[in-house]
């Protein structure tokens, strides 16, 4: 039988049912989900489906992520809601794809691990798998693991198997809506150009189960827990002196404007430090903060491209303001500009949550 596979947390619950319920089937999954967006989600669940097909013994096929094929396929139903029209054109591609794979292997059983998903309709997905094997000869099993408690076995086995729980379906279009509804930021899709690994994103998440696995092939006893914290994000920095000249400029993390737009000028300093006559911020030159850091960083532009790590300007931050919890703009400058200066931060914190591995000692 061939298996379509979402995402772990649906797929090894629905795959260890299958496994007692079908003990004369030969189980392949096929991981097909050209919907999950972005690319860097894609990856994170498919490196989790690979560690849960490992440990059930069941061969993994992964299938061709033709993202651009399938945004086609949904044209005209961006704003459907879940389980709606965009869902069913969505279950059909990939049933579609799933057919043509079982009958190329010589299969003629399929299912889909999308019948546990809660967010899912399980009709929904019947009809369309009913219509595929009227039309390929593919039989499509619909069998419902959710009932009869089968939820809650579903969260126990997530929460014992430490598989890595997204919470959102993996498509963009619902992903939209979804943090429309919760009034949250999507920060999923951000991806600074420096390639730096922001807190709680799914570049940190790919590291941590990178890791996760690497510690299950040493023996190694681990706890994946959950942190709050504030977290942080910057959409737009500029420094303008005069009218348009555009200065090179960084910004250190956790830099914020309440109205994210300043104008004035530097009107002091004291000890490497210069003070701008509004909104508590902040300049510093590049040879400063090279002296601070122990870094060798050559002009601004190189410093955007390769920062340091947050964790380090954290510690810098603290050491100019001698606080924790300062958000005051801190803007390095390769030499501080005099005269009047425009200065624009659209930045946001807010509080999140971020996954933490720890390494388990037993006293």
């Amino acid at each position: 039988m061939l298996v379509h596979i979402c995402c772990s947390v649906d797929s090894h619950f629905f795959l260890e049912k299958l496994q007692a319920d079908y003990p004369q089937e030969k189980l392949t999954g096929f991981f097909y989900d050209p919907n999950i967006h972005p690319y860097s989600e894609y990856k994170l669940r498919l490196l989790d489906v690979e560690r849960s097909c490992k440990k059930l013994g069941i061969d993994l096929i992964e299938g061709e992520y033709d993202y651009e094929n399938w945004l086609q396929a949904v044209r005209g139903l961006e704003n459907e809601p879940e389980k709606g029209a965009r869902c069913e054109v969505c279950f059909d591609k990939r049933f579609s794809v799933s057919a043509e794979k079982a009958l190329e292997m010589g299969e003629k059983t399929i299912t889909t691990t999308l019948l546990v998903s809660p967010l899912k309709s399980q009709e929904q997905l019947k009809r369309v798998g009913d219509a595929f094997y009227e039309k390929n000869g593919v039989e499509f099993i619909a069998v419902d693991y959710r009932s009869g408690g089968g939820s809650q076995d579903q969260s126990r086995v997530t929460k014992e198997e430490q598989l890595y729980r997204q919470d959102y379906c993996g498509c963009i279009f619902g992903l939209t809506m979804q943090r429309e509804q919760q009034d949250k930021l999507m920060d999923e899709m951000f991806s600074p150009i420096s390639g730096s690994i922001l807190p709680a994103s799914i570049e940190e998440r790919i590291a941590m189960y990178t890791l996760r696995n690497e510690l299950e092939d040493e023996n190694k006893e681990y706890r994946i827990i959950k942190q709050k914290f504030l977290n942080y994000r910057e959409f737009n920095f500029k420094v303008i002196k005069g009218k348009t000249n555009v200065l090179d400029a960084y910004a250190l993390s956790y830099s914020t404007l309440p109205r994210k737009r300043a104008q004035g000028k530097v009107e002091y300093s004291v000890e490497n430090i210069h003070y701008f006559n509004r909104e508590e911020i902040k300049f510093i030159t590049l040879d400063f903060f090279n002296k601070q850091n122990k870094t060798e960083y050559q002009t601004i532009k190189e410093l955007i491209y390769k920062p340091l790590s947050q964790e380090k300007e954290l510690i810098f931050r603290a050491k100019i303001n001698d606080t924790n919890y300062d958000l005051s703009p801190i803007i390095v400058v390769e030499e501080i500009p005099q005269g009047k200066l425009t200065i624009t931060l659209d930045s946001k914190t807010y509080e999140d949550t971020k996954e933490k591995l720890i390494l388990v000692r037993h006293l």
